[in-house]
């Protein structure tokens, strides 16, 4: 479902329920992204928001980089029990021991996949889907997808090296997010502007 706000912009219909939905649409859902540390932090973001709203991740999402040093893979690795105890403690972050001891480890898991693969970024693009088979919302929104091929193929992949939280559904709408898919509706104006900045972006690896 589309939407229309008080600009007058057609947007997807999702993010008309505030303003930092909004600010997230435009300015950061579906723009692709190569930069490790940036995949990183949503790949711990999406762990934390399972079984919860995005809502709640993107209003305490300040709170998280402070408590995770801006998701420095390198500096996370290093965190130890009395670090988990810590951050137990954060009232500004989801207290969930699974989760914080999943991103915990995912940091020194990245370290090993950037060894291997060369960088985070090279390694999830391989995942992309092509370009035919890119799937979209519904226009009208009922039954939005929630995994696809290739988001289970890339859970399956993180979950081989040692990755935690990371199943189909998290992993898929890190890969909406992210701009490995275009999952903007149809008649929200900024399904054109990013497949645009898709069509000029330069695949990594």
């Amino acid at each position: 479902m589309s939407d229309r706000v008080p600009d007058d912009i057609i947007r997807c219909g999702w993010c008309t329920a505030s303003r930092e939905y909004m600010a997230y649409h435009d300015n950061e859902w579906g723009y692709p992204v190569d930069d490790d540390q940036r995949l990183f932090e949503k790949l711990c973001l999406e762990s934390f928001q399972s079984g919860l709203s995005w809502r709640t991740i993107l209003t305490k999402r300040d709170n998280f980089r402070l408590a995770f040093m801006d998701f420095d893979f390198n500096k996370m690795a290093e965190f130890t029990e009395y670090d988990v105890e810590r951050l137990l403690q954060d009232a500004g972050i989801v207290r969930h021991r699974g989760k914080i001891e999943a991103v915990i480890n995912n940091a020194k898991c990245a370290q090993a996949l950037i060894q291997e693969a060369g960088s985070l970024a090279a390694f999830v693009w391989r995942f992309e889907p092509v370009a035919k088979v890119q799937s979209t919302f519904p226009i009208d929104n009922t039954e939005p997808i929630s995994t696809s091929i290739e988001s289970i193929a890339l859970a399956k992949a993180l979950k081989s090296k040692g990755w935690k939280f990371v199943g189909p559904t998290t992993v898929y709408a890190f890969m909406q997010a992210m701009g490995l898919v275009n999952d903007h509706v149809e008649t929200c104006v900024y399904r054109a502007r990013i497949e645009k900045i898709r069509q000029q972006f330069i695949r990594p690896g």
